[in-house]
């Protein structure tokens, strides 16, 4: 480490540059009247005037700008020669004196304000890279740690029961974290889980498939169909990413992807109007509907990415062509400003009810109505514009609609209309709905850095107000986490407002800002190690570069590591985050493997993997390529 001059030597060093420069001007000025005197001109006094007014204009520019002692300490630090250094100034600051002033950039907002030609945004993350790529490697080391509990304890099984040590069936028996975890170990590189689990996949998942019952289309879809293809692509199908391809054998991934949609598609041949039915029996080929006769809207609706995606490497347009008939249908159903209500008829392809919220049940419809246009890459198939048209008008009825303030210190949050926009407004946000900040950033900027977005001239007004709400209900997600007493967040948080109070029922967090702002009932206490903030985060970091989601993103990873971490291997969801100790749930959702520790690690990570303008994530967070990319 250099070390600095002590005060007096750099007052002796300012001096003798100061000294150095008077005597460089005193010789300008000798040598140019001693030249200047023999030619005819010097007994002009029109000539003589010009030339001292030339010598006195340029010793007191010189004057004026001298070095300072810091600038002189840093070239001999350099070992560089104060008087070569004092001349070069010169010529610098006379060259700039006479140089043409720069072109100005396009306004930045004030903390992205540029610094030696980089933003400060920019400096901050290049400088802090080794403590990042050091925490990515504690994410990897938890999602080896969740999966040697699984692969230990329950393996086949479709999730773990890390208390109890033994696995638990409740996703139709297809081993799904198996199939969740496994682009997960892709992207991180770990290769033996990756080797694990092809293994398990090639050997017994087909099988499974043609024997087992009944399962749910949308989960068996977003878990077991969109794992096997994100696999596919990274495993070196298709034209997959070269870096994952080692050791790695694409085509069972997709022969069985294809046996399990084979089987799907009953759901919906089967249905008499375009909505198919929720559940499907695989081994006998045939679908029913759940036993109110209703589908979720979100479960109809969040199929498409990964059945158009089997088309394109299949071949096949089958697959499309059913799922896209969901939402051309839908295109034509009544909304509330482009709100809808969470169930709708397989019988009569007509929408349930008033219920309108964006958590359970009506959550990732708005999300692949972005996302499933998107997919279409530059060409943007005219014929998927209606789906951008219908997330901008749904976009629009949130912020009219469902956007409210807390009191008393103003959180941003999305509440619900459960008996439509004539009926109370109910100031009640699902951790789910916190995916809806990184849906709003990319719909904004389509995946691209805000900066660049900025630069370019390609943000909308409405992109600008919907980038603002995205960071502004990312700020309150996260303080649904800072909130209680373990640093996790609830299931379901309530919002105080004008018309809506209870005391008693705050996170535990005494400390917080924001301890009266939210409201936890006892109910909805739980914390499932759900992934919605975080993959919030993650897109918001890619967009606005803005150091402070990663941060967010650490203090939620080192509540999970404290709290929900089994020594013996695996992690469970916890009963109470509002207690200290809480108590553990024994259960491991397959999306903690699957989307959480995935997301967090992508967040810590660089940029380039996976970049958000060439993939998008299905609403379970496995990757799928955007065409033309």
């Amino acid at each position: 480490m250099s070390k600095s001059l002590p005060y007096s030597m750099k007052d002796v060093h300012y001096d003798n540059a100061k000294f150095r420069q008077r005597s460089f001007i005193k010789v300008i000025s000798q040598s140019l009247i001693t030249s200047n005197l023999k030619r005819d001109c010097v007994g002009c006094s029109t000539g003589k005037f010009l030339m001292l007014l030339m010598i006195f204009g340029l010793a007191y520019l010189i004057l004026t700008h001298t070095s300072s002692p810091h600038s002189f300490s840093v070239g001999l630090a350099k070992g560089t020669n104060a008087s070569e250094e004092s001349v070069m100034d010169v010529s610098n600051r006379f060259g700039r004196f006479w140089r043409k002033p720069p072109r100005l950039p396009p306004r930045l907002s004030p903390d992205e304000k540029v610094t030696n030609n980089k933003p400060m945004h920019e400096l901050g993350r290049l400088n802090s890279d080794p403590i990042w790529l050091e925490r990515q490697q504690k994410v990897k080391e938890a999602f080896i740690h969740a999966w040697s509990g699984y692969r230990n304890y329950a393996m086949g099984y479709d999730e773990l029961m890390p208390l109890s040590r033994r696995g638990v069936d409740g996703l139709g028996g297809l081993g799904a974290t198996v199939v969740d975890a496994l682009d997960t170990a892709m992207i991180m590189g770990a290769n033996e889980v990756v080797s694990e689990a092809g293994s398990w996949i090639e050997t017994h998942l087909s099988d499974r498939i043609s024997k087992k019952g009944q399962v749910n289309l949308f989960e068996t879809t977003i878990r077991i169909l969109g794992g096997l293809l994100s696999a596919y692509h990274l495993s070196g199908g298709e034209q997959g990413t070269n870096s994952m391809r080692e050791g790695q054998k694409p085509i069972p991934y997709l022969e069985t992807a294809r046996n399990l949609a084979d089987r799907l598609l009953v759901a919906f041949t089967s249905s008499p109007t375009a909505i198919p039915f929720s559940d499907v029996v695989l081994h006998d080929h045939s679908a029913h509907s759940s036993p109110d006769g209703l589908s979720s809207t979100s479960e109809v609706s969040t199929l498409q990415l990964e059945f158009n995606y089997l088309s394109t490497v299949s071949g096949d347009p089958k697959y499309s062509i059913e799922a896209m008939k969901v939402l051309e249908h839908m295109k034509n159903l009544p909304k509330v400003e482009g709100l809808v209500p969470i169930y709708i008829s397989p019988d009569t392809g007509e929408f349930s009810g008033e219920n309108i919220r964006l958590g359970s049940r009506g959550d990732s419809y708005y999300e692949y109505l972005l996302k499933v246009w998107l997919q279409q890459g530059t060409s943007r198939d005219t014929n998927f514009t209606y789906l951008h048209d219908m997330y901008e008008e749904a976009m629009k009825g949130v912020r009219h609609l469902l956007v409210q303030k807390s009191i008393p210190n103003g959180l941003v949050f999305v509440g619900e209309l459960p008996y439509g926009p004539k009926g109370a407004f109910d100031p009640k946000m699902d951790h789910l709905v916190c995916f809806l900040p990184g849906t709003l950033a990319l719909g904004a900027t389509k995946g691209i850095t805000k900066e660049k977005a900025m630069r370019d001239n390609l943000l909308k007004f409405e992109d600008l107000e919907n980038l603002k709400l995205a960071e502004d209900l990312a700020k309150t997600c996260f303080e649904m986490y800072s909130v209680t007493s373990t640093g996790l967040a609830p299931e379901i948080a309530y919002f105080h407002t004008k018309e809506y109070s209870e005391g008693g029922l705050d996170g535990g967090n005494k400390g917080s800002k924001f301890v009266d702002d939210i409201i936890i009932k006892h109910a909805d206490r739980h914390n499932l190690l759900r992934p919605e903030s975080v993959e919030s985060f993650f897109v918001l970091y890619r967009i606005t570069e803005d150091p402070k989601y990663r941060e967010w993103g650490w203090q939620i990873f080192e509540a999970f590591e404290k709290y929900t971490k089994v020594e013996s291997g695996g992690y469970s969801s916890l009963e109470d985050v509002t207690v200290l100790p809480p108590r553990k749930r024994d259960k491991m959702e397959t999306f903690y493997l699957g989307e959480t520790l995935k997301y967090l690690y992508l967040l810590f990570g660089d940029s380039s993997v996976i970049p958000l303008d060439k993939f998008v994530f299905n609403t379970e967070a496995h990757p799928l390529p955007i065409k033309g990319t």
